[in-house]
């Protein structure tokens, strides 16, 4: 059974397993084959399956983000989303790993890869997250251990497991952080609850994943090294 744009096969499989997908009123059975026009629905709600199989195996891309981009797929206003960059798929569709907000730069992956993406997300995983920061101002020595200790914001405590200043002077500061979760611009709500502003923030790194010389508004697909090491940081086979 594949399912038209709206995940991976994995995912589809899980859920068969589940129970959550219906076919005609049936509950569907994993290897079952569709051959057009049937009911099909996820957790009571219809949904778009095609006959033919997506084929071909899970891909995932590195993107180099520029800021004023979204992540969404949709937005109001209007606005660039990195969807609009990305290679088109038939029968799949892109999913991203997690977010960046619209002033932030870097590295973002995307997958057509259910599992992978969850687990990437996952809290579990603790995946790291690496950033190049530029401050307005030189931190104190009491403020850089109080990040490294953990300081708290309005939805828990938080700290960099890495602070690393990397150059610069004056309004010009640069450092390198790491952090293993991915709350709502945690990095500059961190930084901002000590009284210190960023005026640049860029993913460089997620988890083995390095953004290196990819140009801003670019993608490129993973290497098979990248890869496995992906699949295997969190635990997951990789076909």
């Amino acid at each position: 059974m594949a399912r038209s744009g709206l995940g991976s096969r994995r995912e589809i499989e899980r859920w068969i397993a589940a129970g959550r997908i219906s076919v005609n009123g049936q509950t569907a059975v994993l290897g079952q084959q569709l051959q057009g026009g049937e009911q099909v629905h996820l957790d009571g709600r219809r949904i778009d399956y095609q006959a033919a199989s997506a084929g071909g195996a899970e891909q995932t891309l590195a993107y180099h983000k520029p800021t004023g981009e979204i992540t969404s797929r949709k937005d109001p206003e209007g606005r660039r989303s990195v969807f609009d960059a990305l290679p088109r798929l038939k029968g799949r569709r892109w999913i991203s790993v997690g977010r960046l907000d619209i002033n932030t730069s870097g590295l973002l992956l995307l997958t057509t890869d259910g599992e992978l993406a969850h687990r990437l997300m996952h809290p579990r995983h603790a995946m790291s997250r690496d950033y190049a920061v530029r401050l307005l101002g030189e931190p104190t020595a009491a403020q850089l251990e109080s990040l490294r200790r953990g300081i708290e914001l309005e939805d828990g405590p938080a700290r960099f497991e890495s602070i690393q200043r990397v150059g610069g002077s004056g309004k010009n500061v640069w450092y390198q952080v790491r952090l293993r979760e991915g709350r709502n611009r945690e990095v500059r709500r961190m930084f901002d609850a000590l009284g210190l502003t960023v005026s640049r923030l860029m993913r460089v790194a997620y988890g083995p994943i390095q953004l290196g010389k990819l140009r801003r508004g670019e993608s490129r697909s993973l290497s098979s090294k990248e890869s496995n090491a992906l699949y295997a940081a969190v635990a997951l086979a990789h076909e």
